[in-house]
């Protein structure tokens, strides 16, 4: 069995990648046998690779790849989410697939078509450069057919009042991509894009104990990786500035699913990404975000009809991915070729 390593520009840790081929179809027997996989790559030093690919070729005729995510969870090795997707994995798994003859190498103009065995989504990856290690990727979240935005929200309204503590906080609950909690700048308890971005233990507290609040609403493990959280706030025309956090701490940038979900979101009517696009000036349908570690655009694709706005698909360009080389998650680490070491060297 052979596992390759892959890290996506504005991922918070590389992706081992694994062929499903090679594990049990069931889910406990699976966990069992990934325990396997990440006490091994403790052991060679990767403890901080908590995302887990397994892809294969498609069953499914308009498919190139079938692609199920594996969230690792850092307190310990037998602990694993497999509620939720990770679109940096997906790109990840796309290139290494190129690499180990799963699929064509990419090229220029390229698409890769993947379907996301957690939650039935559909992704297409479109190659816009690539050459012997790197790709820069456009990812595309498809919904054929379209379907009505207000479907997308977790609990049929736009604004939830969640119990924290001895008050009452306003999220909205919104999945796309991921099930995220969006979070406005009152309720985060800060005045704006500066003060967001330079919270510390306090903030990152506040937002876990009110992501907590929501997972035990629709009766998930608040310890695990689901719902994903996020603070959104205008910052001047056109943009919204935005932190979320990840497994396990503060997301380095935002995760590809939750700058999908907040596109989405902006197009859902009185949702606080919503009205952070109003306030903002974004145009109908696209948001540019700034984050900590950089900026993106989401575009999200609407038809209106018969009074309602439905969904096509979310796009986010600009995406660049790399593969950094193999691991052997049995015995057999002697066979590391030396870019495994420059991947572990990567930080966390």
């Amino acid at each position: 069995m052979i596992g390759h390593i892959a890290y996506a520009s504005g991922a918070p840790c590389p992706t081992l990648v694994l062929d499903a081929r090679q594990f049990p179809r069931e889910s406990g027997p699976l966990l069992e046998a990934l325990t396997g996989v990440r006490r091994r790559l403790v052991l060679s030093g990767g403890a901080h690779i908590l995302k887990i690919a397994l892809i294969e070729s498609s069953s499914h005729p308009l498919f190139d790849l079938d692609y199920r995510f594996v969230q690792a969870l850092p307190d310990s090795v037998e602990r694993f989410d497999l509620r939720g997707s990770c679109g940096h994995s997906v790109l990840c798994s796309v290139i290494a697939a190129g690499h180990t003859g799963m699929l064509p190498r990419q090229a220029p103009g390229d698409r890769a078509r993947v379907r996301v065995l957690n939650n039935g989504d559909h992704l297409v990856c479109e190659i816009e450069e690539a050459d012997r290690d790197t790709a820069r990727c456009t990812m595309y979240f498809l919904h054929t057919p379209p379907v009505p935005v207000s479907g997308l929200l977790l609990r049929d309204e736009p604004q939830t009042i969640l119990d924290l503590d001895d008050e009452k906080v306003t999220v909205s609950l919104v999945s796309s991509g991921n099930p995220y909690v969006f979070v406005g700048a009152r309720d985060a308890g800060v005045s704006g894009s500066a003060e967001l971005f330079a919270g510390g233990p306090a903030l990152f507290g506040r937002l876990e104990r009110i992501r907590e609040a929501a997972a035990r609403l629709f009766e998930w493990a608040p310890d695990g990786a689901f719902p994903k959280i996020a603070v959104v706030v205008p910052d001047g025309p056109g943009r919204i500035a935005a932190r979320a956090v990840t497994v396990p701490g503060w997301h380095p940038t935002l995760a590809l699913t939750g700058a999908v979900c907040l596109g989405a979101a902006s197009c859902i009517p009185d949702t606080i990404p919503w009205l952070a696009a109003r306030e903002a000036g974004c145009p109908d349908g696209h948001v540019d975000i700034l984050t900590t570690g950089g900026s993106t655009a989401v575009t999200a694709t609407t038809r209106t009809g018969d009074g309602r706005t439905e969904l096509a698909w979310v796009a986010v360009g600009n995406k660049t991915v790399r593969f950094h080389g193999s691991f052997f998650p049995e015995s057999l680490t002697y066979f590391q070729p030396r870019e495994f070491g420059e991947c572990l060297s990567l930080p966390a």
